[in-house]
């Protein structure tokens, strides 16, 4: 049977024993129905999962005792960066979801001149809290033991210049396709993605200045909880980890 893993936001070592968070005491205990002498696995990030084994379960909490520890091995060769325009609610919180499970290493959520959503300082930072949280739930589920970073929500200008490798900007028109990165030995890429409006000229000229390229995907418009996912799995079938 496999086991459910667990985020903890914890140092975690063989032969600790430690107190589960609130929140993942009350997911194993109350929804999973474990109980004490269950085994369970629990990682932080670290690039490890830990096997487990409860040893205290109550209403007051839970308590898990640290027995192993072994090295997760499925990041990608080629490390995916997505900038993202700041989609609306649940399109957002699908984008950064499937976007974990194809293997993406960072996210980069822009606003720019088309955005429908627009963020304060406060509603910026609950935005934020909330898309990690779909993240670790999305490496929960993957397997990857190793949590993308989701960077807070910045102007495109910002954005564009932590552009890591070669930086592509989806176009249909572009000359550049992906049967052209096939002789490419890419590392390390950054895809720009727009919002539900897509990309304005003043985006597109920030975008170029930065060092982003047109990519061809073929020769319809797609939409922009579509096209990340699509850039994503192709370049993983390409130059990645399902190559």
């Amino acid at each position: 049977m496999r086991l459910t893993r667990s985020y903890v936001e914890l140092p975690l070592r063989v032969g600790d024993t430690i107190a589960l968070p609130d929140d993942v005491a009350a997911h194993l205990l109350r929804v999973l129905r474990l109980q004490a002498g269950d085994a369970c696995v629990l990682f932080n990030g670290d690039g490890h999962d830990f096997d487990a084994r409860i040893i205290e379960a109550g209403k007051r909490g839970a308590r898990a005792e640290i027995l192993a520890t072994r090295r997760i091995s499925n990041e990608s060769p080629l490390r995916i960066v997505l900038l993202q325009g700041i989609a609306r609610g649940e399109k957002m919180d699908w984008i950064l979801q499937k976007a974990t499970e194809l293997g993406v290493a960072r996210v980069l959520p822009v606003s720019c001149d088309r955005s429908e959503v627009k963020l304060d300082a406060q509603r910026a930072d609950k935005r934020l809290a909330h898309w990690r949280e779909v993240v670790i739930s999305a490496c929960e589920q993957s397997g990857r033991a190793i949590v993308p970073e989701v960077a807070p929500p910045q102007p495109l200008a910002s954005a564009a210049g932590l552009r890591e490798g070669h930086g592509f900007i989806l176009d249909p028109f572009a000359e550049a396709s992906l049967s052209s990165l096939q002789a490419t030995q890419l590392t390390a890429c950054t895809i720009a993605i727009g919002p539900e409006g897509g990309w304005s000229p003043r985006d597109r000229e920030q975008l170029v200045a930065a060092g982003f390229d047109g990519l061809r995907l073929g020769p319809r418009v797609l939409r922009t909880e579509t096209a990340g996912i699509a850039a994503i799995s192709a370049l993983q079938a390409l130059c990645g980890d399902m190559a």
